[in-house]
């Protein structure tokens, strides 16, 4: 919808239903922000007895020069505490304790659980779980930043982007469900003046000042970039495939604002698997384990959408990361895209620039993440080495700590070119996102 001033804006609210929405930018529109967790957790369940943190391990031999560019902090139980306007502060997220123990976000009327996997770095194994958990039973390198440069130090890991968890959303999704708009919009704030003070400015060379963004009002999220640019931030994250949650999708022009700020400022457009919700799977079969195999099929067709929404045209500076979907999917995509341009006889009008094509947009435009990909590295070259960057994702399941050392060097050890290996471990992020080096870089 248009407010007072002819801006597009969302008028939006939670919502459970399945309808897709396809307004284009102007439209009067009066959907709902869908809910997008793929988990029924019974916030009452019975706590299973966890067994404490594992002793520190030492630190690992560095013999890469890494930059994480998909890792994740936990909201410290502190974060927003004086940092929304008066009329706001005691509406701000705060954390309960509910009555099995655990501890909860609590925001909105809504309560975030802390899932046990989304923070198992430096658990044993058998507290690995879907049972909601506790600060006290987590490292507090999830969540302080003293304690996470420690926690880089031990796993050989020079600089780090860290996207959010339950209580914003992979995407800030979470506080653009608030009932009250303005509301929402200061929590969001706060969120990115915490990071910015409390996360990247203590250690601006090791850690990747990542935003987020107000998705209700492409101008206003625009805006927030810019004030964002402008004291040092290289990039921001949002809903990869926002159509799933309700909001407009990547082919209605609603998100234009957002991706020209990016464009101009210079700042990465990180989109994160799942943040828009996982692969729909049966409801008698393994949510968790389906969810996880579909991480790359989530970011080809996330690629898919943004490819032909015309966004590589369009925006032709700007510089999209897809991140924790593997690089796997790219090769079979790239000939797919040709194969179909060139043959099939689909409606050119759909792709209207004169020389580049889908596929070779897609590498172009797009960056992507590997954390475990041994088998597609001999393709590094169709996909582009330049594209190629890791990951450790620290704190979740899949998270290589404290050996990402050791897992980066058995996926790299056939490529004898040692300036191609510099790349991919950390010239290409250090590119990408504008982030200094160390004095002296390995190999």
């Amino acid at each position: 919808m248009l407010d007072g001033s002819g801006r597009t804006v969302w008028s939006g609210r939670i919502s459970s239903n399945s309808k897709s929405n396809h307004a284009r930018k102007g439209d009067a529109v009066a959907t709902e922000i869908k809910s997008h967790s793929p988990f029924a957790i019974d916030e009452n369940q019975v706590r299973e007895e966890t067994h404490g943190l594992l002793p520190d391990p030492e630190p690992r031999e560095v013999k890469y020069t890494i930059i994480s560019v998909d890792d994740h902090l936990v909201e410290p139980p502190d974060m927003f505490e004086g940092r929304l306007p008066a009329k706001f502060q005691d509406l701000a997220p705060k954390i309960i304790e509910l009555e099995n123990g655990a501890e909860a976000w609590e925001f909105d009327g809504v309560r975030h659980l802390q899932i046990g996997l989304n923070a198992v770095v430096g658990r044993p194994r058998e507290d690995w779980s879907m049972t909601p958990t506790r600060f006290d039973e987590i490292r507090k390198g999830c969540w302080q930043i003293d304690a996470r440069i420690r926690d880089m130090d031990i796993n050989g890991v020079w600089a780090s982007a860290n996207f959010p968890s339950q209580v914003a959303g992979f995407g800030g999704t979470v506080f653009a469900r608030a009932k009250d708009p303005e509301l929402g919009f200061a929590v969001m704030q706060a969120w990115n003046d915490w990071l910015y003070e409390e996360w990247y400015s203590p250690y601006p060379e090791r850690i990747i000042p990542m935003g987020i963004t107000w998705l209700m009002d492409p101008e206003k999220g625009a805006e927030e970039i810019r004030r964002n640019a402008a004291r040092g931030f290289t990039a921001v994250t949002i809903p990869e495939q926002p159509h799933r949650l309700g909001l407009p999708s990547v082919f209605s022009g609603y998100w234009d604002p957002i991706l020209k700020a990016c464009e101009e400022t210079d700042q990465v457009l990180a989109l994160h698997v799942g943040s828009s919700g996982l692969m729909a799977a049966p409801e008698d079969g393994p949510t968790l384990e389906l969810a996880a195999t579909s991480f790359p099929i989530i970011s080809a067709i996330t690629a898919g959408e943004w490819i032909w929404a015309g966004v590589p045209i369009r925006f032709p500076k700007l510089k999209i990361a897809l991140s924790e979907g593997g690089i796997g999917w790219v090769p079979m995509m790239v000939d797919r895209l040709e194969y179909m341009f060139q043959q099939s006889g689909y409606d050119r009008s759909v792709w209207n620039h004169p020389e580049m094509t889908p596929a070779e947009a897609l590498l172009t435009s797009f960056y992507f993440c590997t954390i475990n990909d041994p088998t597609t590295l001999p393709l590094r070259h169709q996909i582009g080495v330049d594209k190629i960057m890791v990951e450790a994702d620290y704190p979740h399941a899949d998270s290589s700590w404290p050996d990402t050392q050791s897992y980066i060097e058995r996926m790299l050890k056939d490529i004898d070119n040692v300036e191609e290996v510099r790349m991919i471990t950390h010239l290409n992020a250090a590119k990408v996102f504008r982030h200094p080096l160390p004095p002296v870089t390995v190999p």
